[in-house]
């Protein structure tokens, strides 16, 4: 009998429907949100949340707990923030019959109206994508850690892998940090929050570390709860093994779990466990695969136990890379890091401080960890571990005292931050300038900004760029390529308003289009588009914003919402060019009227060319960059050959070995196959020309909606030997520099980026007349007419050595074109 999962076409409707169910909760749950957005902030609730709900634990709980102790604060409201019930069964019976404290599940609709209405956000991690602080409502970020990996953007982490973390950073008006180490390396450097956070840092402690200062009835308690999570301990000392998660996200940590089991039995077999227990403390991302495994389950410790009260009974921590050793400083016990992968991890993840600096002894294998211990029994440690442990003391956790938790009361809760360590993070002057990217897909206007960044000003200017949070290969390519001292943002998450109001928003624009009115609803006004720059910065603040695309109402409309900044928004000449860049593909390109409408809202328009009509406000013009020493730099790169990437041939000779030799001569043609580029029109005229000399070539770099057309036009064609569709390359001038010719069947502003980067090279060009009048002709490039005969004859004319090599001076075009960006802007003057 046929089971209903072997029901034809039944697997597809299964997964439309769970689509379907996903999208209408993700709608009721934006409805919710939008509601209790539209209602009154109860200045008196406060909503805690620790590692995405997984319990009540962390520096919010211990700020909870003073909050709930203290007379002063009877009158709160603390709202938790808790996965499952089930599996904090303590905390759940400590507080059923509480008035005060209730609980929400993440991502319900009490999560979201406790989000939107609670006066008082305290948060150890992220809130989620839809998040956006209110006007009324104070958050207090107490991060979760010192780190002593890199993070972020130190272990180069795309954009959108820290978007929601830097959205979060940027939107706390409080930032807490354990020591001016995590001030830096944390705030400073990994999130780069410098010169755009306008919140306070307070360094006065971590609440958490509070619970390790323990009289002998709290340490009686505290291991009394350990035994009753089902761990023996018996009278013994407690040895605390806390490795850290291992991988790249969060989500899938990769974890050996019976490693762990086999490390345990090691060490219990060459310890004397008449004294010691060996107990495990896991991450809170990898609890879930390891609570339940045969081996470790009267071993791991409770989840819902927070971890600094069970640092505050444990003698002896053995971790690996974990930022629990910084809290377990404050208690002068010995430490002792088991590290059998150091060499593979600090390769990949990176530290911020050596192993040899470490305040314990650095081991390889369990062997020389339960030797380390033994000869700590007997003798305690050397010299050098002593030194190390006492500076990491003083430099990690000089401020841990017992009281951080009533000092970040006083400064948060009751606005008393006078004599306390708080302060903003220093600036060091320069003016800040964010730009919309657009969608970072390969083309010219990405490669224009790529280029603009590279030769800015970096000591004079603070330079962030935003984009849509796309994942493609080409898109982090492009993304990678930006300078290394950019700060990026992805815009993860969507517009917070009932979907009434996003679709009156939408219409309002529509309608205003096609009257010919302005739109009823401000463009630099709105609740709405308020709300996005918010929930997109925080309080972030720049001296300058830009559409740098041009090409989305989108992304120029946001970033009409940059309060108090000079706002220049990029004409692009060529419509259908820019609407196939579009930074968002989901949205309508700019119609004539709706793009007056946004260009009467900029302070300055900038076109990347002399404007062909006449305009009736002044528009700056500032000239791409080329970026030369990049072109240059990335052409003298082998070719590479990435998986998924098309076969190259043959005729092209070896990787990196210059110019082919099995041929005459190589054309190439570079950019999207598309209808407006004509690929086609190329492979009919080359066809002439291989038909009039075989020994040439046609290689096509670059994708599009016309490669399956293209490849079928050279079956037809027969050229399927010698024309080499290679698809999109991670960097095409390696491939430019082993052609001959560069060959466009298209003009105009289309072929202009390109035509630039053939020149750089030395490149003679063949291509198509543009629609641009009154343009002088350039040594090296010949211009035919737009038809395949004139292409090909254009070709020919080539190969019979008429057509000599293109040159241009990049150095002093880019030098020329930063000086009319900066003046574009308004970021000099020539006064």
């Amino acid at each position: 009998m046929m089971s209903l999962t072997e029901v034809p076409g039944l697997t597809g409707i299964r997964r439309r429907l769970l689509a379907l169910a996903r999208r209408l909760r993700q709608a009721a749950k934006t409805e919710v949100y939008a509601f209790w957005r539209r209602r009154a902030v109860r200045p008196r609730m406060v909503l805690y949340e620790s590692f995405a709900g997984n319990g009540m634990l962390c520096n919010p709980e211990a700020i909870f707990r003073a909050l709930l102790a203290d007379p002063e604060f009877g009158d709160l409201t603390h709202v938790w923030v808790l996965t499952s019930r089930r599996e904090n069964p303590a905390v759940a019976r400590e507080f059923s019959g509480s008035h005060s404290v209730r609980f929400v599940r993440p991502g319900t609709f009490g999560y979201f109206r406790a989000l939107a209405t609670a006066g008082f956000l305290v948060n150890n991690a992220t809130f989620p994508t839809e998040f956006g602080k209110r006007g009324g409502q104070v958050y207090l970020n107490t991060w979760h850690g010192t780190p002593l990996k890199r993070m972020g953007f130190d272990i180069g982490d795309p954009a959108t892998r820290v978007a929601n973390v830097i959205r979060n950073l940027l939107s706390a008006d409080f930032l807490l940090s354990a020591s001016p180490f995590m001030t830096e390396h944390l705030y400073e450097d990994a999130h780069r929050l410098g010169n755009i956070y306008p919140g306070r840092i307070i360094e006065e402690g971590y609440p958490r570390i509070d619970r390790q200062f323990m009289d002998e009835p709290s340490v009686a308690a505290a291991r009394a709860g350990l035994e009753a999570g089902g761990l023996a301990l018996h009278g013994r000392r407690i040895i605390l093994y806390a490795p850290t998660w291992k991988g790249t996200s969060f989500s899938r940590p990769e974890y050996d779990i019976s490693e762990l089991v086999s490390r345990i039995d090691q060490l219990e077999s060459q310890i004397d466990t008449t004294k010691y227990v060996v107990l495990l403390k896991t991450h809170q991302v990898v609890h879930r695969f390891a609570a339940d495994i045969p081996g470790l389950r009267d071993r791991v410790v409770p989840n819902e136990i927070p971890s600094n009260v069970i640092l505050g009974v444990t003698d002896v921590l053995v971790t690996d890379y974990s930022s629990i050793f910084f809290d377990f400083l404050a208690t002068g016990r010995p430490i002792f890091f088991l590290t059998p992968d150091l060499a593979d991890y600090s390769g990949y993840r990176g530290l911020y401080i050596e192993p040899e600096l470490w305040p314990g002894p650095v081991v390889p294998n369990v062997t020389q960890l339960a030797g380390a211990i033994n000869d700590f029994d007997h003798g305690g440690v050397d010299d050098r571990v002593a030194s190390n442990y006492r500076e990491m003391q003083a430099r990690f956790v000089a401020r841990e005292d017992g009281s951080a938790t009533q000092r970040i009361l006083d400064i948060v809760f009751r606005g008393k931050p006078e004599g306390y360590a708080v302060a903003p993070l220093p600036g060091d002057g320069r003016r800040r300038i964010l730009i919309a990217a657009g969608n970072m897909r390969p083309g010219a206007i990405t490669a224009e900004l790529i280029a603009l960044l590279e030769k800015i000003d970096h000591s004079r200017f603070d330079v962030s760029v935003i984009f849509p949070p796309l994942r493609s290969r080409p898109v982090l390519d492009q993304q990678r390529l930006l300078h290394p001292r950019v700060r990026q943002f992805a815009r993860v998450g969507g517009m917070n308003g009932s979907k009434l109001a996003l679709a009156r928003l939408r219409s309002t624009g529509a309608a205003s289009v096609r009257s010919g009115a302005r739109p009823r609803t401000p463009l630099r006004s709105g609740d709405l588009w308020r709300d996005e720059w918010d929930r997109c910065f925080g309080s972030a603040a720049f001296d300058f914003t830009l559409d740098f695309a041009g090409t989305s109402p989108f992304w120029a409309t946001l970033m009409l919402q940059s309060p108090d900044s000079e706002r220049s928004i990029w004409l692009r000449d060529d419509p259908v060019a820019a609407v196939a860049e579009d930074a968002s593909s989901d949205r309508p390109g700019v119609g004539d009227t709706e793009r007056d409408v946004l260009y009467d809202a900029y302070d300055r328009l900038v076109s990347p060319s002399p404007p062909q009509h006449p305009s009736l406000r002044p528009v700056a013009v500032a000239e791409p960059v080329i970026g030369g020493a990049s072109i240059l730099a990335r052409a003298a790169l082998p070719t590479e050959q990435h998986d998924g990437d098309a076969a190259l041939p043959d005729w092209l000779g070896d990787e990196g070995s210059g110019a082919a030799t099995a041929v005459d001569r190589i054309f190439v043609s570079l950019g999207r196959l598309t209808v407006e580029n004509d690929p086609v029109r190329l492979v009919r005229a080359f066809a002439v020309v291989h038909a009039a000399v075989p020994a040439s070539r046609l290689l096509v770099v670059g994708d599009g909606p016309l490669a399956s057309i293209l490849g079928a036009e050279l079956v037809a064609l027969g050229l399927t030997e010698v024309v080499a569709l290679v698809g999109y390359r991670t960097n095409p001038f390696a491939l430019l520099a082993q052609a001959d010719c560069v060959v466009f069947a298209a003009g105009g502003a289309r072929t202009a980026r390109v035509l630039g980067e053939a020149r750089v090279l030395g490149l003679p060009v063949v291509r198509v007349i543009g629609p641009e009048p009154g343009v002088a002709p350039l040594s090296g490039i010949l211009e035919v007419p737009a038809d395949d005969r004139a292409l090909a004859e254009g070709m020919l004319e080539f190969l019979a050595g008429r057509v000599g090599t293109s040159s241009i001076d990049w150095i002093a075009h880019d030098d020329r074109a930063i000086g009319m960006f900066y003046r574009a802007i308004g970021a000099i003057t020539d006064e």
